[in-house]
């Protein structure tokens, strides 16, 4: 009965209101048009006809039988243009791209986290051990709904008819593919992600839980060699996908810096939050971080600064903070990418020759319209590192207390429970077909028990931990080859 306890009434509370509230209220729809953010308008006909001194062209009905059709209209790219600006409201972000993508994994995301830690104060005043972690579910969920975002936007990338993005996508997903072969062979002695001893316990577990099934000649068809080189393969997928966010962030975060250089502490809020992932990548390197801060050389002495059995509990802390930062940045970024409409501008005025007046406004309208693009390619990396770490957390048997997590052993798999058989003959034909339903639910529910207590014994939190540490330390690998790669192109490639 423990399925139908307190944590999947509020689950599925919340997913009724998180249903009826998003045409109301959306946190990712405040997020875009709470009046902090300005876009650009794009000049009329008229304006740059004004700018450049001639009179509008009045459509020549004679002229168009005679060409065919009107001549664009063409203005000097050296006119003193300034473009207009206004803050987005929900009715321009309603023709954005992918607009109702962005919507719902954001206020997705925002009720995983309410979720996550309504479960986490559960926990702390109820023994839920033998109960399944409705949050650890919402997490994985969110975890797979950002993938998937991603690759809708990458399927995007695949289908322009340029073909440039697409071998952008496809060069970083194979240089994903030779750094994780590197990655993986690396000893636990200098990345602690647990990959092997997590890996150990699957096997074993499945091999017993094959015997309790009656399968005593089954043994396990793979190798721990050929789980690893489709490891490689997920993470050859994931780089691919987190290529472009990676170029855009570089992109947002130096116009971002050069759009607060008056504001320092902004500045230094925008340089930490991009290194964020380089933090968390050192974070399980044990050399660099377990074991300099459990032995941190004093002199000819060492001093202890923070204990080996709180590192964890510190590292979990570590993460979710430099996530709330990243996402307490937001705003800026945002606000840079919108700027690139009047920074066009000013370059084009730098140009010689006449451009189409169309050919402005289309410019100016799209750096608009893929606004709910950049807002994903910079979220969801974010996403996808804090619901990792949550994941973590919650399906690992961490702890936010420092000292208080135990590193879980392997646990042979438990006996499968068995349900209570239900009679055909039990109920009375006068009794009221009540008791019937009541039984049916019961015996639903303990089928359903089983099939979580016998998941639960062959995924051990030990392989979770393993599984979602290398899942998070590998999205901020990503995000640090991609970033670093698009700031060495957009401040030296770019200007050459």
């Amino acid at each position: 009965m423990a399925l139908m306890g307190v944590q999947l009434v509020v689950s599925l509370l919340a997913a009724s209101i998180m249903q009826r509230m998003a045409p109301h209220y959306s946190f990712a729809r405040w997020l875009l048009c709470n009046g902090s953010l300005f876009r650009f308008k794009h000049p009329s006909e008229g304006e740059l006809c004004a700018l450049a001194g001639k009179q509008v062209p009045k459509p020549n009905r004679r002229d168009r039988r005679q060409n065919g059709e009107n001549k664009p209209l063409t203005v000097p790219k050296d006119i003193n243009l300034h473009l207009d600006k206004a803050p987005v409201n929900a009715i321009d972000a309603l023709v954005l791209r992918f607009f109702l993508e962005y919507q719902w994994l954001v206020d997705f995301a925002v009720y995983t986290s309410g979720i996550f830690l309504f479960t986490e104060c559960y926990y702390c005043v109820v023994d839920g051990r033998k109960e399944v972690n409705i949050g650890a579910i919402w997490c994985v969920l969110t975890v797979l709904f950002c993938l998937k975002t991603l690759h809708t936007l990458m399927s995007h990338y695949f289908r322009s008819e340029e073909g440039g993005e697409r071998s952008v996508c496809m060069a970083f997903g194979f240089l994903s593919l030779l750094v994780a072969m590197l990655v993986l062979v690396v000893r636990e002695d200098y990345l602690e992600f647990g990959l092997e001893s997590g890996f150990s316990s699957l096997f074993d577990n499945l091999e017993v839980f094959a015997k309790q099934q009656g399968y005593a000649d089954w043994s396990i068809p793979v190798t721990k060699l050929t789980v690893k080189l489709g490891l490689a393969a997920v993470c050859a997928y994931v780089g691919a996908l987190l290529a472009f966010p990676g170029l855009r962030l570089a992109q947002t975060h130096l116009d971002a810096v050069k759009m607060n250089s008056e504001r320092p502490l902004i500045q230094a809020l925008l340089h930490m939050g991009f290194l964020s992932p380089v933090i968390v990548l050192v974070l399980w390197v044990k050399p660099i971080a377990r074991d300099f801060l459990a032995n941190a050389p004093m002199g000819k002495t060492s001093i202890t600064l923070v204990p080996s059995a709180s590192f964890d509990s510190l590292r979990l802390w570590v993460i979710v903070t430099l996530c709330v930062l990243r996402l307490l940045l937001t705003r800026y970024h945002l606000q840079a990418y919108l700027n690139l409409a009047p920074k066009w501008v000013e370059q084009m005025k730098k140009e010689a020759g006449r451009i189409a007046a169309i050919d402005i406004q289309r410019k100016v309208t799209r750096i608009f319209c893929y606004l709910t693009v950049i807002t994903l390619q910079y979220l969801v990396p974010i996403f996808l590192i804090l619901f990792s770490t949550l994941a973590l957390k919650a399906l690992g048997e961490g702890s936010w207390l420092s000292g208080a997590e135990e590193t879980p052993g392997v646990t042979p798999a438990l006996l499968m429970p068995t349900a209570a058989p239900v009679l055909p003959g039990g109920v009375d034909e006068d009794e009221d077909g009540v008791e019937d339903v009541e039984e049916d639910i019961q015996a639903t529910v303990a089928r359903l028990s089983e099939a979580f207590t016998a998941l639960r014994s062959v995924l051990t939190p030990i392989f979770f931990r393993g599984l979602f540490a290398f899942l998070t330390w590998w999205v901020a690998a990503c995000q640090v080859i991609s970033s670093l790669f698009g700031m060495y192109f957009h401040q030296y490639l770019m200007q050459n």
